[in-house]
């Protein structure tokens, strides 16, 4: 059973006819939020070749993706709450899009590094309004938009990993990551076309933004809290932020070292980017079937135990026996972070309103994601250290005990609203 009531949430004068656009700048945008991520990593080989690094920079280049949501994560509602959701969205795809292709253009690591900041600040913002987008346009289908956005979220994470190498063996590395770009300028135009009827109907946004804020705030779900309200100084902020931060180290470990181990262990680079594939569609059952469970009981602490218990089996193939079963072993590391669309349901589950949902997703992810930037630096880094892989691995298992223990206090049924 479900938490907490559902009360409508506040939706923009005008825009009632332009929900199916809005529907669609979602579904658009949540298939951009991880292409930069995935599109890189089976080519890192390739790019370290070209471009003369080793494992730490690869560890670097794992960790953008992370230390970006996690910045981003923290700024985004002061941003949104200046320019309005819809605008924030926008701003989001023309950003990754920007990025991607600057990266596809790199001359040098700097190049690389540059553009990847670039195209995750953007999907950084879009990993924060999604979630109140989908409460103040559709607050009575909160479960059914959730699975949603978080499926199409995993096959925008499954795809670029699929496609990677054979796309760059077949016309280079720099188009493979950069045709990515389109796909994001896609999602740009329902955004487009959203603010041109928001325009359109009301004439009085041609008022200065401050009047606008102050008369009509531009994101009401965005606006600062009030002093007491804080989500830091919950329980339940830092068990959502801890589940979704220990999560998300595994997951970004996994993206950007999965290929390498199976390398290592005597794989091809095309075998490596089928698994990372198959370890991202893992997520897309999770995706289905975790949002749907967790808005019909009331304590979902015992899936949480479940991924937890996945994530130690998979691990522990990987480290001993990696292409024994490989088949095996990435489905098990691959449903473990099924705790990643727990959390992202739970930011509507464990909130009232709007303003409650925004201020909890940016201190889950700003939190979360800033834990889990060191996930890849460090793998790398004792990976190099150790030349083997069991010290790395040994640092996954404990972050999955954290990850427990977050979940623990984030899976207890109640309201933020209530407890801050």
């Amino acid at each position: 059973m479900r938490t907490q009531a559902t009360s409508p949430s506040p939706v923009r004068p005008g825009l009632a006819e332009g929900h199916a656009l809005v529907l669609a700048g979602i579904v658009l945008s949540a298939l951009n939020l991880r292409t930069a991520v995935t599109s890189i990593t089976p080519l890192l080989d390739e790019l370290g070749r070209v471009f003369d690094f080793g494992a730490t920079m690869a560890g670097v280049l794992g960790m953008l993706p992370s230390a970006a949501f996690a910045v981003f994560g923290v700024t985004t509602p002061a941003i949104a709450h200046r320019i309005g959701l819809e605008r924030a969205a926008l701003a989001s795809m023309l950003l990754a899009a920007l990025g991607l292709v600057l990266r596809s253009l790199a001359g040098g690591t700097g190049g690389l590094l540059f553009g990847s900041i670039v195209a995750l600040a953007g999907m950084g913002m879009g990993n924060v309004v999604l979630p109140p987008l989908v409460k103040r346009y559709f607050a009575d289908r909160v479960g059914v938009l959730s699975t949603l956005y978080i499926t199409v979220l995993q096959l925008g994470t499954i795809l670029p990993a699929l496609v990677a190498v054979p796309v760059a063996e077949a016309v280079g590395w720099r188009i493979s990551m950069g045709a990515w770009a389109l796909v994001a300028v896609a999602a740009a135009l329902p955004w487009i076309g959203v603010l041109w009827i928001e325009r359109r109907r009301e004439s009085d946004l041609a008022r200065c933004h401050d009047a606008a804020v102050a008369a009509g705030d531009e994101a009401p779900e965005l606006a600062a809290p009030a002093p007491r309200g804080r989500a830091w100084r919950t329980s339940l902020g830092w068990g959502m932020a801890l589940m979704f931060g220990m999560t998300s180290l595994a997951t970004y470990s996994m993206f950007t070292w999965l290929p390498k181990i199976l390398t290592e262990a005597g794989a091809t680079p095309a075998f490596g980017g089928t698994m990372l594939a198959l370890y991202s569609a893992l997520g897309l059952a999770g995706a289905l079937t975790i949002p749907a469970l967790a808005v019909r009981v009331r304590n979902p602490f015992p899936l949480v135990l479940a991924c937890a218990a996945c994530h130690f089996a998979g691990f522990a193939g990987l480290l001993w026996a990696p292409m024994a079963a490989p088949l095996l072993w990435v489905p098990l590391v691959g449903l473990g972070p099924s705790t990643f669309p727990l959390g992202l349901t739970l930011i509507n589950l464990r909130t009232r309103t709007p303003a409650g949902s925004a201020s909890l997703s940016g201190f889950m992810q700003g939190v979360g994601y800033a834990i889990a930037c060191l996930g890849p630096l460090l793998f790398g880094v004792l990976h190099e250290a150790t030349h083997g892989w069991a010290w790395p691995f040994a640092m996954l298992c404990a972050s999955v005990v954290v990850m427990a223990v977050g979940g623990w206090q984030a899976c207890k049924p109640r309201v933020l609203e209530d407890v801050w």
